[in-house]
């Protein structure tokens, strides 16, 4: 099972649970109940210029990746500024509070676990803490090398250039230090970086940014955990359940479990998306390669001719 959609602004709507609690904000529903997706709840959101979420509660766990514009986030006795290409995680049960800029902001968000069925059930609740909490927030835009930031993170894209990472970094450079932790996965003109994990206070999803050089390819497979890629660079060729694909910046892919998939660079420049896994991937098995079990199959009928 799997879904195709777009990021579009104009089918944007405001939300009623929100009516009384925000200023500006519009969302988007781009994966969720209505598609099949019992892990996944993702959505492009926006808020008008100097507009606001008061402070709320969720029982469950989101990121955000900024997009355009920048916020100031309101939680943990914290207002920590993000920017483009900046994200931060959300616990289950952590209030939050946010407000855009002058310039509004727009971000992508997946929730994890997914939708509950409402209005039986409910999984936000507004706290009414004064005025967001904003006069007794220290504010600070996080710094990366600072070890008390434990929730949010950067993408640097130059992060993702391999000849960036063949020396080594400065004992002063402003980023965060290199380890194993947050080194850049790289195989087969394939690169992965992640940006939401257990390293930063996530339990239920991932998120990380993938990047395919020309002629890089990922052969059909599938996994036991949904899978969202939200393609921001370049044109992309899927091959999805059989099917072929082109996808394009703002197009949004859906994978469930066991929907097979594959991408591949044709072109002369670099593709990349946004990809996000709920729940997060088991310590074995997180991969079935369709060739490999084919392979198999040949072989052990070989065996029998």
């Amino acid at each position: 099972m799997y879904h195709i959609t777009r990021i579009d602004q104009s089918t944007a709507t405001e939300l009623s649970d929100y009516a009384s609690h925000s200023q500006g904000f519009t969302r988007q529903l781009l994966v969720g109940r209505s598609v099949g997706s019992p892990h996944t709840m993702l959505t492009a959101n926006w808020i008008a210029p100097d507009g606001f979420i008061e402070s709320v509660v969720h029982s469950f766990e989101f990121s955000l990746y900024v997009l355009e514009g920048s916020a100031s986030v309101f939680m943990l006795g914290e207002k920590i500024v993000l920017n483009k290409n900046e994200c931060l995680v959300i616990p289950v049960g952590v209030s939050y509070a946010v407000k855009a800029s002058s310039q509004g902001v727009h971000w992508l968000q997946i929730n994890a676990p997914g939708e509950i069925e409402k209005p039986r059930r409910k999984d936000t609740y507004f706290t009414y803490e004064n005025k967001m909490n904003i006069e007794s927030a220290d504010s600070r835009e996080f710094d990366l090398r600072d070890p008390r930031n434990q929730h949010a993170f950067r993408f640097d894209p130059a992060s993702m250039n391999l000849n960036n990472l063949a020396v080594g970094a400065k004992k002063d450079a402003p980023a965060v230090s290199a380890s194993m932790a947050t080194a850049l996965l790289a195989y087969s003109g394939i690169g992965v970086r992640m940006l939401i994990d257990q390293r930063v206070g996530a339990k239920l999803h991932a998120m990380f940014i993938v990047d395919y050089q020309p002629t890089a390819i990922a052969h059909p497979h599938d996994h036991p955990f949904e899978e969202t890629y939200t393609f921001t660079h370049g044109e992309t060729h899927g091959l999805i359940e059989g099917k072929e694909y082109v996808f394009h910046p703002g197009d949004v892919l859906w994978c469930g479990v066991g929907s097979d998939h594959g991408f591949e660079n044709r072109g002369t420049g670099q593709v990349q998306w946004i990809e996000t896994q709920a729940p997060q991937p088991p310590s074995q098995h997180s991969y079935r390669f369709s060739r490999d079990w084919e392979y198999l199959d040949q072989k052990l009928q070989g065996e029998q001719a």
